[in-house]
């Protein structure tokens, strides 16, 4: 009975991460392929409520709202993602580091972690970002610098823990070098880990992406990002333009709670501590 209560949750499981995975691959392809027709300018459908033919309405210069939120969707799903694999991959890199270098490294790393998590993500943010002239480049570095620290802290954490295994010990003992163990036992233990920080970091990436954006310190104005159509619709809500603003963010919000339930329920499968609840 038990057995099969936890087959079933599994399944339960398989089919949340396919779905979800199925709507965001859907809309990351669908906002690359979409035809930019949609999106010129056509002052004779400006400012139109949400209808059949435009679910979203248009905005004052008479482009869909549909289209340009797809398009921006799938902009911020490419640099939150590429923020987070980077992120993941410096947290990765630093949390071996810190626990098999010795003390020396292990102070220095968890001095710049605290260090991190003691400013404000989007202060920090704001500044690498301007500093790096903004545009998806400035973002993206941005993202990527201030997202590692805590992440970094869970793999310290874990592979302080795998070198008391008695396969490590037992590498150590036939004289293998330290970057033998970690391509070899350390690096295969921590994917799990890193697939889970990747899809877990990747909520904030793309909500810190659009508040920057929004503030005007991000991705340029010419392209179609979700803080860009948030920014600019604020100066009509005031016109009773609703629909600039709702639909887009509503979307945002849809998208990085999908991820965070991506990430929720993988993590459930590589905990062994959940997966038997």
């Amino acid at each position: 009975m038990n057995t099969m209560k936890t087959l079933n949750k599994r399944q339960k499981t398989v089919m949340v991460i396919t779905i979800t995975s199925t709507l965001l691959l859907a809309i990351l392809v669908g906002g690359q392929l979409l035809s930019n027709d949609r999106i010129v300018t056509n002052l004779e459908f400006r400012n139109l409520p949400p209808s059949l033919t435009h679910p979203f309405g248009t905005d004052w210069l008479g482009r869909d709202m549909l289209t340009r939120t797809l398009k921006g969707l799938s902009v911020s799903i490419v640099v939150g993602l590429i923020a987070a694999a980077t992120s993941v991959i410096i947290a990765v890199g630093l949390g071996i580091m810190a626990a098999t270098m010795g003390k020396v490294a292990d102070a220095i790393i968890s001095w710049l972690v605290d260090l991190f998590l003691s400013i404000p993500h989007l202060v920090m943010l704001i500044l690498i970002s301007f500093v790096m002239g903004g545009g998806m480049k400035g973002v993206v570095i941005g993202l990527a610098v201030t997202h590692w620290p805590s992440l970094t802290r869970v793999i310290r954490a874990e592979v302080m823990q795998l070198q008391t295994a008695e396969f490590v010990q037992t590498s150590k003992r036939l004289g293998k070098s330290r970057w033998f163990i970690a391509v070899n036992h350390l690096l295969p233990h921590l994917l799990p880990q890193f697939l889970v920080g990747l899809f877990l970091l990747f909520p904030h990436a793309i909500l810190h992406e659009a508040a920057v954006t929004f503030l005007g310190m991000g991705l340029s104005p010419h392209q179609p990002a979700i803080g860009i159509i948030l920014s600019e619709s604020m100066r009509y809500l005031s016109t009773g333009m609703w629909w600039l603003a709702f639909f887009p963010g509503l979307c945002l919000l849809l998208v990085v709670r999908a991820f965070d339930i991506l990430g929720d329920r993988l993590r459930s499968f590589v905990d062994p501590k959940r997966a038997n609840e």
